[in-house]
């Protein structure tokens, strides 16, 4: 079923929307199984807002899950996105015919049959989040039975029989089943050309009176994912957020107890994977809540950033608390850099990572709320701490895109009026930028370009820059009027947003144009504004429909931080109310 969605009629908009969607939300958790239940109506409008959204920027298929045949609480309408409907070169070349009879084929070697779907697409690759591996308890346990003879899915993970995993009479057909369903969700895995899995379980396998209902990639006996690069990085579970709340929403200082008996998987990463990062991984354990999660979204943005075009696939156990938290907070850093979902107001792109990465996937929220565990509203106010560059995806793509021995300053020179050119050092390299009047304040520069021939001539260049004024680096220090972002971050609007009045721009290295062909450029403080602007529509909307539970008071009696930082950025007191 292809779909364009534009002539779908919006379901509301705004505030009021996100309103609807996040008081849907808290009353009940979405099953496609049930059809919608009761709220049906207010279900469709948000599947319908989701597609029309999608629809702004993406060609797109969707593989019907109408009463949750395919996963009874993935949405009933699972969009695979296939090209970006602008400029965009990249294209997936998944066909949706194919990509559903792999799922189905696939769907029982995972936890609760919550498959491998793909739900971002990135510079042509999928973005992907799911469940972990079944364990021997669900594949042979009642759930299991559920599977092979009713073609349904329940969470009776306390309903499997208690069966020794080590009789050896199961073990081959133990073996033959695994062979059988792991080999069928590999099949998928490669056809949606993934080959990083980000494992953030704290187990290697997930034990249940005793049992071991789930399994992971990592401990897979007959090392059938030896072929992808696994990355072990724990993460805690929606359990841990009780904490958070407790603590009066801080996640400052807040640090994971590790030496808790069930914790057995330690943090394991391809050291070609962290070498750009200037992280010591080694420290994990000492790292607060907002560091491990800085430094999670780090290594996952520096991935899908990487040369080769395969895929990333996230997951925790069953793939509706830690993992939505990964994916939303990936969908909403690239849309930030202009790189997804172009054509979208930050209203907009909150309205769909909060209705189809949580409601939509099966996030418990109301179970979560009563709990106490609020990971679902950590994951928005987490926003505040990524606003900075070094989260930004085109950072390490102009990186890349550097010549050796240079500096982004050195190779970002300014030209300025009737001064003349640039002496080129050799063949080897050139960089031309392009702007518009208007498209970064009033100033407007000229093409620039730079050819380094080795360490003698680059000596030589730099050298020229400091004495000559004939060139002026571009520098954190210049003169306000003369001021460009000095990181040269690229925003992409769409050519048909309303809210964008500037010409077409980008950024090119040599002869190659940077994957943002639709972008202006813009200062670092404009990913902040738009991760502010998100973050800011989703605490009024919060704190007015489903609130945060007061913390007991202090000693001094000073009201909650965060209800006082509503109090003073909202305008409102957060309300107890759930």
């Amino acid at each position: 079923m292809a779909a364009a969605a534009r002539g779908c009629p919006p379901a509301g908009s705004g505030d009021r929307a996100l309103a609807e969607l996040l008081l849907e939300f808290s009353r009940a958790q979405y099953r496609a199984k049930d059809g919608g239940g009761a709220a049906a109506a207010k279900v469709e409008r948000i599947e319908r807002r989701c597609l029309e959204l999608f629809g702004r920027d993406y060609r797109y298929s969707v593989i019907p899950n109408l009463h949750g045949e395919v996963c009874a609480h993935y949405p009933r309408y699972i969009v695979l996105l296939e090209r970006d409907a602008g400029r965009d070169p990249f294209e997936s070349t998944v066909q949706v015919g194919k990509l559903q009879d792999l799922i189905n084929r696939s769907k029982m070697a995972r936890c609760r049959g919550r498959f491998v779907c793909p739900v971002i697409l990135y510079k042509g690759k999928h973005i992907c989040r799911s469940a972990t591996l079944a364990g021997w308890g669900e594949l042979y346990g009642r759930t299991g039975y559920n599977y092979i003879f009713s073609g349904g899915s329940d969470d009776a993970w306390a309903d499997a029989e208690d069966i020794s995993e080590e009789d050896p009479a199961l073990r081959n057909a133990d073996s033959q089943l695994f062979d059988k369903v792991r080999g069928h969700d590999i099949k998928l895995l490669r056809y949606l050309s993934v080959r990083y899995i980000c494992d953030l379980m704290v187990e290697n396998k997930k034990v249940k009176f005793g049992l071991n209902v789930t399994s992971s990639e990592k401990v897979d006996k007959a090392q059938r994912y030896a072929d992808f690069t696994l990355l072990s990085i724990p993460y805690p579970g929606c359990e841990f957020f009780k904490d958070y709340k407790d603590r009066d929403y801080t996640a400052e200082g807040l640090i994971f107890n590790w030496k808790q008996d069930y914790v057995d998987a330690p943090l394991s990463i391809p050291v070609s994977l962290t070498q750009s990062l200037n992280i010591d991984w080694s420290e994990y354990q000492s790292w607060d809540l907002v560091q491990q999660t800085q430094n999670y979204l780090k290594l996952l943005i520096s991935i899908i950033n990487s040369d080769d075009d395969s895929g990333l696939l996230v997951h925790c156990i069953s793939g509706w608390d830690r993992t939505p938290l990964f994916i939303s907070l990936l969908r909403l850093s690239l849309w930030a850099d202009g790189l997804i979902h172009t054509s979208l107001e930050p209203s907009e792109i909150l309205y769909l990572t909060v209705a189809y990465d949580w409601f939509l996937f099966g996030h418990m929220l109301v179970d979560r709320l009563s709990k106490g565990e609020e990971i679902f509203f950590f994951c928005f106010n987490f926003l505040k701490h990524i606003t900075s560059e070094e989260f930004s995806a085109l950072k390490s793509q102009r990186r890349k895109s550097l010549p050796p021995g240079f500096t982004l300053e050195e190779i970002c020179m300014l030209k300025q009026k009737d001064r003349g050119s640039t002496t080129s050092l050799s063949s080897d390299f050139s960089l031309g930028m392009e702007s518009s009047p208007g498209a970064s304040g009033s100033f407007t520069y000229e093409a620039v370009e730079l050819m380094p021939a080795g360490t003698q001539a680059q000596a030589a260049w730099r050298k020229s820059c400091a004495s000559s004024p004939q060139a002026v680096l571009w520098s954190r220090a210049q003169q306000s009027e003369d001021r460009l972002p000095s990181t040269g971050v690229v925003e992409v609007k769409s050519s048909s947003s309303s809210s964008s009045t500037h010409s077409d721009n980008f950024l090119r290295i040599g002869s190659s144009p940077l994957e943002v062909p639709r972008s202006r450029l813009l200062s670092a403080s404009d990913r902040e504004s738009r991760l502010e602007e998100v973050r800011s529509a989703f605490l009024a909307s919060y704190s007015r429909t489903i609130g945060l539970k007061a913390v007991p008071p202090s000693p001094s009696g000073a009201i909650g931080g965060l209800l006082e930082q509503f109090a003073r950025g909202v305008g409102l007191r957060g309300s107890s109310t759930l």
